[in-house]
């Protein structure tokens, strides 16, 4: 049996204390470069998906592993992990935070972000808990999920990344007189991030009150989200999500932890029984290709290549 405990690191939810500013001039980075992506060689089968803990790696790790034989990058979106929602309790309001890490990042998204979208590569920001009682899922208006929604839209512009998602875990929901998780919150913050960013992707991490909380007053966010994949290592879970089979990862895998035969079979089993997503967590600096190439051969038929 596979065990439903995740492994998952969060460092990156103990977030340091400063505050990142999202003032939208002065010194950030912009998605401009001068220079076209150049578009990656065809690769047949699932999107894989790689979460990267930038408290301790570089983004930089997954444009090092292609297809032997020139069949193209192993991973289809890399996951920045992770910005946090934290709580200002002065003003009673959620605010969106960047650790030292995370903002190293982003302001050196010449290096870290843009290399991998000019391989083709989507690279996108989660967003965690942070033990401050705010979370996605217990915004008090409509008004108050929107403005959590802009901020969100608007680094995803500032810093040229392609998309958000949303991991609701740890928020500690009722810590500092904040409210218990409601039905509206998840999709009104949902909704209005669409709006704002309709060609981004917005991908579901499913996992706490917000997962569970997708409809409301008639309407459904499901359809909304580009991805959603199972948050436990080592195991096959499908996504309670209306979405098709495309869009979901029922296969979840720790690099370096689910071992290399419970990774091809969750591969082939993606494979079998037609999804079209595969997700992995915590892609170091080391060389682990022999990792990658447990399930590459069963996505795509071929052995993963590391290049330093």
């Amino acid at each position: 049996m596979f065990s439903l405990v995740r492994s998952r690191v969060r460092t990156a939810a103990f977030a340091l204390t400063a505050v990142a500013a999202l003032a939208f001039g002065g010194t950030a980075a912009t998605a401009a470069t001068g220079t076209a992506a150049a578009p990656a060689p065809a690769k047949q089968g699932p999107t894989s998906v790689a979460y990267v803990e930038v408290n301790n790696n570089s983004m930089r790790n997954v444009g090092k592993y292609t297809l032997a034989g020139g069949g193209g990058n192993v991973f289809d979106v890399a996951v920045v992990f992770a910005a946090n929602i934290n709580y200002d309790t002065g003003k009673k309001a959620a605010y969106l935070h960047f650790n030292e890490n995370v903002q190293r990042v982003l302001d050196n998204a010449a290096t870290e972000i843009r290399p991998l979208q000019q391989k083709g590569i989507k690279v996108v920001l989660s967003v965690l808990g942070n033990h401050e009682g705010a979370g996605f899922a217990n915004f008090p208006s409509q008004q108050a999920a929107s403005a959590f929604a802009k901020s969100l839209s608007d680094t995803v512009a500032k810093y040229g990344l392609d998309g958000i998602d949303f991991d609701d875990e740890y928020a500690d929901y009722g810590n500092n007189g904040t409210g218990q998780p409601n039905d509206s919150s998840f999709v009104h913050l949902v909704t209005a991030l669409r709006a704002n960013m309709p060609n981004k992707i917005i991908s579901l991490y499913n996992i706490g009150p917000a997962a569970s909380r997708l409809s409301y007053g008639g309407v459904d966010i499901s359809s909304k989200f580009d991805y959603a994949w199972n948050p436990y290592y080592g195991s096959w879970q499908v996504p309670g999500v209306a979405l098709p089979k495309s869009k979901l990862s029922p296969a979840a895998v720790e690099i370096g932890r689910t071992s290399q035969s419970t990774a091809a079979s969750l591969a082939r089993r993606t494979v079998s029984e037609g999804y079209g997503v595969y997700l992995t967590y915590n892609l170091d600096g080391a060389n682990r290709s022999a990792d990658v190439s447990a399930f590459t051969r069963e996505l795509y038929g071929s052995d993963a290549v590391y290049t330093p």
